[in-house]
C-alpha cells in the first residue's frame, strides 16, 4: 500500500476546518465546503458519533454473518468426511485441538492489533495505527512459521498421544500437515480481514469469509469423493478444500484493504519490528491467544478421557463440538463488531457510549445463546444426523447435546464480557476467566463426575458446571473496569 505523501492533513485540528468553512461527517469521509473529499484522515469516524444501536447493528451484523460462513469451515468438513469415512470423522476431530489452535493463535494476535489501531484512530494517531498494522503483520508471519514446524515435524506424535488407531491416526495425520503447512492462507485472510473491522468496515470482511467458504463448501465433496475428474483424496481432500478457501479469501482481503481501506496506509519497505508496540498488542492478543489454547488444551484432554469410553464418544463430542462453535460465533461476531467500538470510544474518552455499547452487546449476545439453546434441545436428533449418525451414536449424543448445551445459557454473558475486557487492554481478564472455565474446572469435574457416575454422561455434565464458574469471575472483573476505568472517565466529563 502507499504510504502518505505528507502528514500535513493529519495534523489539521476539527477546529481549524471549522473556521475554513470545511466540516466533519461520520462516514469515513472528510468532506470541504466545496464539496471536496480531502485526502487526509482526520475526521471523526462512525465509531466516535453514530447512535450505539445502529453502530452496534452496522458493525456486527457483517461480522455475526461472517462468523458463521467461517464456522462452516470445520462444520462442513465433518459433515463430509463423516459421509467417507466414521473413522475419518474422528481423525478430524482428534486433530481439531491443533486447528484450533491455529485459528486462536492467529485471531488472537488479530484481536491484539485490531484493539490498539482503533484506539489510535480514537485519538486521531493515524501515523500510529499504520505502525501498529506493520507489526501485527510482523507477528502473524512468525505464527505461520511456527504451525509449518508443527505440521513438518508434530503431526503424527500429535495423533499417537491420543489414539492407537492405525487408520485414525493416518487420516488425522494427512488433515493436519496440510493444515498447518498452508497456514500462511488462513494467516493471510485474518490478518487483513482485521485491518479492515479495525476501522470500521466490516461488510468487507464479511464478503471475504463467505468468499471462502463458499469455495470450501464446493471443493469439498470435489476433492473429497473424487468428483468432476479430480482424484478421491478422502480427508486429506477436505483440508485442501479449507486451505484453498482461506488462500482466496486472505488475497481479496488483501485487495480491499487496498481499494477499500483509506484509514490505513501500510508499507513494508524500511521495516523494523518496534519492541513498544509489539509488547502493546500482545498483552491484548497473548492472552486472547491463551485461551483458545487452553481450549484446545482443554479438548485434547477431554479426548483422552472420552477415547476411554469408545471412539464413538469422540465422534460424538466432535460433532457437538463443531455445532457449538456455529451457535457461538455469532457472539463471537458480535465481540468482534463491538470491541473496535469500545476501543474506538475509549481513546476518545467518551465512557457514556462505551457503557451503552456493552449493554447493549450482553443483550444481543445472550439473546441468541438462548436462541441457539432452544434449538439444540427441540432438534437434537436431526443436528446429529447431519454428521450421518447412526443408531448407536444417536443414543449416546441425544442426551449429550441436551446436558452440554444448558451452559448456552451463561455463556452469552461471560462472552461478550471478555470482549469488552479486550477493547480497553484488560485481555489478561479474558485469559483467567477461560483458564477457570476450561482447566481449573472442566477438566478436573469432567474427569470426577465420569469416574464417580461410570459413565459418559460424567463429561458433558461439566459443560454447564464450568460456564456457572465463568459467569461469577467475569461479573468481578467486569465491575472492576468499571471502578479503574470507565468511573475516572466519568469523573473528568463531570469536572
Amino acid at each position: 500500500m502507499k504510504e502518505k505523501d505528507s502528514v500535513e492533513n493529519n495534523e489539521k485540528s476539527p477546529d481549524n476546518r471549522k473556521k475554513s468553512g470545511e466540516k466533519i461527517i461520520s462516514d469515513n469521509k472528510t468532506i470541504s465546503a466545496n464539496g471536496k473529499a480531502f485526502a487526509g484522515e482526520s475526521r471523526e469516524n462512525k465509531m466516535g458519533v453514530m447512535s450505539e444501536g445502529k453502530l452496534l447493528m452496522s458493525m456486527s451484523l457483517p461480522m455475526i454473518i461472517s462468523m458463521l460462513f467461517q464456522a462452516m469451515y470445520n462444520v462442513v468438513d465433518s459433515v463430509f468426511v463423516s459421509r467417507f469415512s466414521m473413522d475419518g470423522l474422528t481423525a478430524v476431530s482428534t486433530a481439531f485441538p491443533i486447528q484450533n489452535l491455529m485459528i486462536g493463535v492467529f485471531s488472537g494476535l488479530g484481536v491484539g492489533f485490531n484493539a490498539f489501531i482503533s484506539k489510535a484512530l480514537g485519538e486521531k494517531k493515524f501515523d500510529r495505527a499504520n505502525e501498529v498494522a506493520r507489526q501485527g503483520i510482523f507477528l502473524e508471519a512468525i505464527g505461520y512459521v511456527i504451525f509449518l514446524i508443527i505440521g513438518l515435524f508434530f503431526a503424527r506424535t500429535f495423533m499417537e498421544s491420543q489414539t492407537g488407531d492405525a487408520r485414525v491416526i493416518q487420516y488425522g495425520t494427512e488433515y493436519l500437515k496440510v493444515c498447518c503447512c498452508c497456514a500462511f492462507g488462513i494467516a493471510f485472510q485474518m490478518t487483513f480481514e482485521r485491518l479492515l473491522q479495525s476501522t470500521g468496515r466490516t461488510m468487507y470482511s464479511m464478503i471475504t469469509q463467505i468468499l471462502g467458504a463458499v469455495i470450501n463448501l464446493i471443493l469439498d465433496p470435489i476433492m473429497i469423493f473424487g468428483l468432476l475428474g479430480c482424484p478421491q483424496m478422502g480427508v486429506k481432500g477436505a483440508a485442501i478444500a479449507t486451505v484453498c478457501g482461506q488462500c482466496i479469501a486472505g488475497t481479496l482481503a488483501m485487495i480491499f484493504n487496498i481499494k477499500k481501506n483509506p484509514d490505513l496506509h501500510i508499507t513494508l519497505r524500511r521495516f523494523r519490528p518496534h519492541g513498544e508496540i509489539i509488547g502493546k498488542i500482545l498483552s491484548v492478543g497473548v492472552p486472547s491467544v491463551i485461551m483458545v489454547a487452553i481450549g484446545s488444551v482443554m479438548n485434547y484432554f477431554l479426548n483422552l478421557i472420552l477415547y476411554s469410553f469408545s471412539k464413538l464418544a469422540v465422534a460424538v463430542f466432535g460433532a457437538y463440538f463443531k455445532v457449538q462453535s456455529m451457535a457461538f460465533m455469532p457472539v463471537f461476531g458480535l465481540n468482534n463488531g463491538m470491541i473496535p467500538i469500545i476501543s474506538y470510544n475509549y481513546g476518545a474518552q467518551k465512557p457514556d457510549r462505551m457503557k451503552r455499547t456493552m449493554k447493549l452487546g450482553v443483550m444481543v449476545g445472550c439473546s441468541i445463546m438462548v436462541f441457539c439453546l432452544a434449538i439444540m434441545q427441540v432438534f437434537p436428533g436431526q443436528i446429529l444426523k447431519i454428521f450421518d449418525a447412526t443408531d448407536e451414536m444417536l443414543l449416546m449424543g441425544i442426551p449429550a447435546v441436551r446436558i452440554m448445551s444448558t451452559a448456552f445459557i451463561f455463556a452469552g454473558f461471560s462472552v461478550t464480557c471478555s470482549g469488552m475486557f479486550q477493547a480497553v487492554g484488560k485481555g489478561v481478564y479474558s485469559m483467567i476467566v477461560s483458564m477457570a472455565r476450561q482447566l481449573f474446572v472442566i477438566l478436573p469435574v469432567a474427569y470426577f463426575l465420569s469416574k464417580a457416575m461410570n459413565s459418559v454422561n460424567g463429561v458433558w455434565a461439566a459443560f454447564p458446571i464450568a460456564e456457572v464458574f465463568s459467569v461469577i469471575i467475569s461479573t468481578i472483573f467486569l465491575l472492576r473496569v468499571y471502578k479503574k476505568i470507565v468511573k475516572p472517565m466519568e469523573s473528568v466529563q463531570r469536572d
